[in-house]
């Protein structure tokens, strides 16, 4: 463990210590930011309103579009020349949402990220290939520092060049790989091509995966292909980047760092904090940021949060795999569809490849496709039969989603492959 103090405290020590965090956050709030006073003024409550964690419901919510209305410095409680840092995400849709770093932040995230590659068994004796982009994105410098902290020697390769990805993975001999899972499946799929074998070329050990929503089936299929223990990381660039949650080797939920960050469920439509052990929106309370503090921020991430101590010792709080996002729910034909259901039935059927594309459509009424390859070695077989597979995978989905999807099956390598987020999900109702 990298700092066992904190990661195994108590729960009831964990809850002590977030009451008084989360008092002094939201005084610091209101005292050093004008839009919580704004909102806090709306609500009709100050911070002598809010005594304890029962009080949490009382706090107006921060969301993605706070940010924006206050592009590019609004949330910030710290004169400038105190920020160290500035990331942003890429505004696509939109201005960009900014967030900024006192030198404490900097070393507050970076011992988080070091708390997860610590959980995961990543220590100073490890060679870290990190594939995720440098720059404003924070993958790329939140999981280089982090196994810095550590002692570990870190190779910057950043994101594609695929070829050579594989070439130092060989070379050197990396053990940790660091990127998004899609990339690991695409990394698998191109060594074969290109004539490695992972699990004899490569001294691969474990894998850090983040930065999009996937599957227990498709972790199966990275450990498998590369010969490693594949761990989620969590986290989102409001909340200092990569590094808010991360699985420990039991691999069941991802532990919340609880010192830092206050979550709670709601009801993604009402607001309403759900009881413990039920699906909801995540809700995150950082609780020591200086630079840019945010009192309960909607993530739209649907997840449950587990409070039970894990087989670890931990009894930081954790998230049960996330479900998907709220505003990635595809409603189709009145019917709620989530990207996540549709790759959980396709992982699960043998003779599919790894790489799908969901396509949404809208003549007079609202049509479902998939576009799915077929696994290499299925599509050599003498058993596979095109349309018998496409119906099979037509029935299997019906049976999950209640919803008919159309399935196109694919010859192998014909989908694009992304270096980075894969993209998974192309709604033309919206083009």
């Amino acid at each position: 463990m990298f700092e066992p103090d904190i990661e195994m405290m108590k729960l009831s020590e964990i809850r002590a210590l977030q009451t008084e965090r989360f008092v002094k956050m939201v005084k610091y709030a209101y005292d050093n930011v004008p839009m919580y006073m704004e909102k806090f003024a709306e609500a009709g409550i100050t911070p002598d309103d809010i005594k304890s964690l029962d009080d949490v419901h009382k706090v107006p919510f921060t969301v993605k579009d706070d940010l924006r209305k206050h592009y590019p410095y609004g949330i910030r409680a710290v004169p400038l020349d105190r920020i160290v840092r500035l990331h942003a995400s890429s505004g696509t849709t939109g201005k960009p949402t900014v967030v900024t770093y006192t030198e404490k932040d900097m070393e507050t995230w970076n011992n988080l990220m070091a708390r997860c590659y610590s959980s995961a068994g990543v220590g100073s004796d490890d060679i870290v290939q990190n594939c995720y982009g440098y720059g404003l994105f924070t993958g790329g410098l939140g999981f280089h520092y982090g196994a810095e902290i550590l002692g570990a020697t870190v190779i910057p390769i950043s994101t594609g060049n695929t070829k050579k990805q594989l070439m130092m993975l060989k070379d050197m001999q990396s053990t940790v790989i660091a990127c998004t899972p899609s990339y690991a499946l695409y990394l698998a799929e191109a060594a074969e091509k290109e004539g490695y074998n992972p699990k004899e070329d490569f001294n691969l050990k474990v894998g850090m995966f983040g930065a999009e929503p996937w599957s227990e089936e498709a972790r199966k299929r990275i450990e498998e292909s590369l010969g490693i223990k594949a761990y989620d990381v969590f986290g989102m660039s409001e909340l200092y980047g990569p590094g808010v949650a991360v699985e420990c080797k039991e691999q069941n939920g991802l532990h919340i760092w609880s010192d830092e960050f206050l979550v709670e469920t709601i009801d993604p439509d009402t607001g309403e904090v759900l009881p413990e052990g039920e699906r909801g929106e995540l809700v995150f309370t950082m609780l020591t940021r200086e630079a840019m503090p945010l009192l309960r921020y909607r993530t739209k991430d649907l997840a449950i949060i587990n409070y039970e101590e894990c087989a670890c010792g931990r009894a930081h709080p954790r998230i049960m795999r996330i479900r998907g996002r709220s505003d990635d729910m595809l409603i189709v034909g009145g019917v709620n569809v989530f990207p996540s259901q549709i790759e959980h039935v396709l992982m699960n059927i043998k003779g599919v490849g790894d790489q799908y594309l969901i396509i949404v459509d809208r003549d007079i009424l609202d049509s479902l496709q998939v576009q799915v390859e077929v696994a290499p070695e299925f599509f050599n077989s003498p058993d596979y039969d095109q349309t018998g597979f496409a119906k099979k995978l037509e029935m299997e989905m019906q049976a999950v989603l209640t919803v008919r999807a159309r399935v196109e099956v694919l010859e192998p390598g014909t989908l694009p492959r992304s270096e980075g987020k894969a993209q998974r999900v192309l709604d033309k109702r919206t083009i």
